[in-house]
């Protein structure tokens, strides 16, 4: 059956290949799947700091009026 998938190859030093594979053995998963659960982990934290990089940047220059955390929560 065909996946919607897309497949990656990817070339990994042996420390990181036999870290990945206790992970997946740990969680009795396959492989790819532990590869895949790490990385959108990865892309999460990349998102992370670059939104906190802009509201870092953001907070630097007061512009307009502030509002109160929880009128806007």
């Amino acid at each position: 059956m065909a996946t919607t998938k897309t497949r990656i190859n990817i070339t990994a030093e042996p420390e990181i290949e036999a870290a990945l594979k206790n992970a997946a053995k740990r969680d009795k998963v396959p492989l790819a799947t532990k590869a895949a659960q790490l990385l959108a982990i990865g892309l999460e934290l990349e998102e992370d700091i670059a939104l906190a990089a802009i509201a870092d940047e953001r907070s630097k220059t007061p512009r307009g009026e502030y509002i109160p955390h929880d009128q806007v929560w």
